[in-house]
């Protein structure tokens, strides 16, 4: 059975920063492609960032230079270090993974994600 644990997720102010993690297990595919998803009230899911077997990364424009995706493939866990917070980042963030076609492919597409985490809240103020 596949598992997504997120944790890390909180309130902080405009400037903050913030380290989500997301715990996967139960995963036996060859090459897995992980992302970060995130859904504000009212607004559909968005990709924010996501990384293939390899380590390639893809980002949101609204998070390029802020956030930063990685993984631990030993551990098939994922992470996402958010520095510079701004209030529009305020969301549910959601880990999503799924199998991938090549190492080194990982569309951020939310139908690339068959496994999904039950979220973790992110609020920042102003």
């Amino acid at each position: 059975q596949v598992q997504l644990v997120e944790s890390g997720g909180g309130s902080v102010q405009t400037g903050g920063s913030l380290r989500l993690s997301c715990a996967v297990s139960g995963l036996t595919y060859r090459y897995i492609c992980m992302a970060w998803f995130r859904q504000a009230p009212g607004k559909e899911r968005e990709g924010v960032a996501g990384i293939d077997t390899i380590g390639s990364t893809t980002y949101a424009d609204f998070v390029k230079g802020r956030f930063t995706i990685s993984r631990d493939n030993a551990k098939n866990n994922l992470y996402l270090q958010m520095n510079s917070l701004k209030p529009e980042d305020t969301a549910m963030y959601y880990c999503a993974a799924g199998t991938s076609k090549y190492a080194n492919w990982c569309p951020l597409s939310i139908t690339q994600f068959p496994h999904w985490g039950q979220g973790t809240q992110v609020t920042v103020s102003a």
